[in-house]
């Protein structure tokens, strides 16, 4: 299946450390966040991806037309003359068209932007740029496949690390509980989309919530909860931590590494 990734965000709240970078090209070891969502999909043998661009899409193209394989593949070189050899690759297969969104355009106004490149698809899928799992895509699919929605999101816990404080109203505190265990989910992104969901979307409107608000009344939004990894990185606070995870060698996002990975 095709895969659109919202690329666009200004990402104000991670300026701090990311040279004004996109906030999908914020590094995560030696590669940008986009980098690690796109290799969670093509994990999992979807490699086709529209890359649904705004701020800092120069940045994004340039990467990918330079990009080096060596940063996170073995290899030999021969000779001292350039003469590569990969003992794995990331990029190679994949098909990746970049197209420009607009600066200011919405999530649902990037998607109806990119609807020609997915025309034709029975089922497609879409993402933020800034967020990590390692929920099981496959089953995910296959419960959208076989139910009558047009659109599917992962539902997470709420992943605030503040606490709940439930009082009397003389202001006695009853109870302090983590926000985490409030019986509440979030969107966590992670879209399976039929093309119906154009039919729901409008200029100057997102995706979510008013498309997806179209679609309850027709029972045709669902969610997928998952209570295992994942992660909005939002700020230099976030990325400072999946750095940290990174350098320690424990990252359960990373399906796909056998040294990093949940494998290791």
């Amino acid at each position: 299946m095709k895969v659109v990734l919202f690329c666009g965000g200004l990402g104000m709240r991670m300026r701090e450390g990311t040279n004004n970078a996109p906030k999908p090209m914020a590094m995560i070891g030696d590669r940008p966040l986009l980098w690690h969502v796109m290799r969670y999909y093509a994990h999992f043998g979807h490699t086709d991806f529209i890359l649904a661009l705004g701020y800092g899409a120069a940045v994004v193209k340039d990467y990918f037309l330079h990009y080096d394989e060596t940063l996170s593949n073995d290899f030999t070189l021969t000779g001292g003359d350039r003469d590569v050899q990969l003992f794995s690759t990331d990029i190679t297969g994949w098909n990746i068209t970049f197209i420009d969104t607009g600066l200011k355009a919405t999530i649902g106004e990037r998607l109806m932007r990119v609807r020609k490149y997915v025309e034709g698809e029975p089922m497609f899928l879409a993402n933020y740029a800034d967020t990590l799992t390692d929920a099981p895509l496959p089953e995910m699919v296959e419960r959208f496949r076989n139910s009558e929605a047009t659109a599917s999101m992962l539902a997470v816990p709420p992943v605030s690390t503040h606490h709940v404080v439930e009082m009397d109203a003389d202001g006695s505190v009853s109870r302090v509980r983590d926000f985490r265990e409030l019986m509440t989910w979030e969107n966590g992104g992670y879209f399976i989309l039929r093309p119906g969901v154009f039919d729901a979307l409008r200029e100057g409107e997102d995706m979510v919530p008013h498309a997806f608000d179209r679609l309850i009344p027709e029972r045709r939004l669902m969610a997928q909860q998952y209570d295992g990894f994942w992660r909005a990185v939002d700020t230099f606070k976030d990325r400072a931590e999946m750095e940290e995870a990174y350098n320690s060698g424990s990252c359960p996002w990373m399906l796909w590494d056998a040294v990093r990975g949940p494998a290791s």
